[in-house]
């Protein structure tokens, strides 16, 4: 537990889970602890208060069955409201409509690149016959923070290698109970690892793909 006291004017980072798995790795893959925060009556979210490296963030679910952009919005926009010092929020999830190449327990960070800016509203097209995706259009680039952020961090991972495996072998040891559900477990089988002959040591990685 975090012994500082914290405010809500601490917290710079909102993350924002659609479902409740997605919010459980979220707070276990975290560091500190905080309490919690006093929020007014008509702020329904839940929040949960964490630190990573030297930011204060703030996670937020989507409430139970309520799923779509509206029920997004109206929870980031509550964020917000209550801690006024956020600079910036992601989605962060279960990704779906993955390419093949794409595998169980991989971690998708999109990026601006050519004439795309980086991420694609989910609505913002339509599937087209043979598979194909005709986009209707497109959201602005990231900010530039988290631009600069990621290209440190392709440096420190080219230079260090992953850090990942060091990862998950703190959250077994900080939450044992994950273990079987999030880190391995004959469930979390990989039906585009096995149809392409793949080894399994891939398996081990966590179940969810978390697409920012």
């Amino acid at each position: 537990m975090a012994s500082t006291e914290f405010v809500h004017s601490d917290y710079t980072v909102g993350w924002v889970c659609a479902l409740p798995k997605e919010q459980t790795a979220a707070t276990a893959m975290l560091d500190l602890i905080h309490p919690d925060l006093p929020k007014p009556a008509t702020d329904h979210n839940t929040y949960t208060l964490r630190t990573v490296e030297n930011h204060h963030v703030v996670i937020a679910c989507l409430p139970k069955g309520k799923y779509g952009t509206n029920s997004a919005a109206i929870v980031a926009t509550r964020m917000l409201d209550a801690f006024p010092s956020i600079k910036f929020s992601l989605m962060v999830g279960i990704g779906g409509g993955i390419p093949p190449k794409v595998r169980l327990g991989d971690i998708v960070v999109s990026t601006p690149t050519d004439q795309y800016p980086g991420f694609v509203q989910w609505d913002f097209g339509t599937a087209e016959k043979g598979g194909q995706f005709e986009r209707k259009g497109a959201l602005n680039n990231p900010p530039s923070a988290l631009l600069s952020a990621l290209a440190k961090l392709e440096t420190t991972r080219e230079m260090r290698r992953s850090q990942i495996p060091r990862y998950m072998d703190e959250l077994a040891t900080k939450w044992p109970a994950l273990v079987a559900k999030y880190i391995k477990s004959d469930s979390l089988k990989d039906p585009l690892l096995y149809s392409t002959g793949l080894p399994d040591d891939r398996v081990r990685w966590p179940a969810l793909l978390f697409m920012i």
